[in-house]
């Protein structure tokens, strides 16, 4: 009896010995054998799939091929059933001047011969601060702000962030000082892009640029995005009296 357990512990032994051996392999880019392919490989068309190697099958041919393809031109990802969000998540209707595509790359992109930076100087941020929404709406633009923005323009938007400081880049504008420029234009220059800052339409989305907007005007008033128990706006109130005693 314990000959028989111990030839059947051996050949349990030799088989589980077997079994990992046989799952090791000498390409380096081989995961090995696959238990479960169903579990982490899905038989449906994804973006970021390598197609040359599917379910064991290797397709040398489709081994270097992208497949992270650009959507086509004007369609628009699905944001739920909020219409607001809906609206607001449309693409730009401003184009970029036809001069951004030398000076900033819009090769291929729909251009404008009109000046629409001067004209978005007329266009009202559609993401509306309120009593209710203005703490968390300025607390995610200083974290994209921070992510985005801080290592040119500067924790405080003075134009000193650390690439300024460090020399490598130069005439950062200060943020502070641009206090005459309408919302559409600063959603502008993110959007597509002014000076030497490249376009960031293909890092961040229109609601974030938006959220940024208000974070900007943030470094201009200090009182912007605060509100009284009625609800009136602090900025707007400071805004007045200034006026005023002019």
């Amino acid at each position: 009896m314990k000959i028989k357990f111990t030839a059947l512990a051996s050949l349990a032994v030799l088989a589980v010995s077997t079994l990992m051996l046989g799952s090791c392999t000498a390409d380096a880019d081989s995961p090995g054998l696959e238990y479960m392919p169903d579990m982490y490989r899905s038989p449906a068309i994804e973006v970021y799939v390598d197609y040359g190697e599917v379910r064991g099958r290797e397709n040398m041919a489709m081994k270097l091929r992208m497949s992270a393809l650009v959507p086509p031109a004007g369609t628009v990802p699905y944001y739920g059933t909020d219409s607001s969000l809906v609206q607001l998540m449309l693409p730009y209707f401003r184009k970029a001047n036809i001069s951004f595509r030398e000076t900033h790359g819009l090769y291929g992109a729909d251009l404008a011969v009109s000046d629409e930076y001067t004209l978005a100087a007329a266009d009202v941020n559609p993401l509306k601060l309120t009593k209710d929404n203005s703490e968390a709406i300025l607390k995610s633009g200083k974290e994209l702000y921070t992510a985005m923005c801080q290592h040119c323009h500067g924790e405080k938007g003075d134009g000193n962030g650390p690439m300024v400081v460090s020399g490598a880049y130069a005439g950062v504008p200060n943020y502070t000082d641009r206090v005459a420029l309408g919302d559409g234009q600063i959603f502008y220059s993110i959007y597509y892009g002014k000076g030497a800052m490249g376009s960031h339409a293909s890092q961040l989305n229109k609601k974030e640029i938006w959220t940024l907007v208000h974070y900007v005007r943030k470094f201009q008033n200090s009182s912007y995005g605060t509100f009284d128990a009625s609800g009136m706006s602090a900025a707007v109130v400071a805004d007045t009296t200034m006026k005023v005693k002019k």
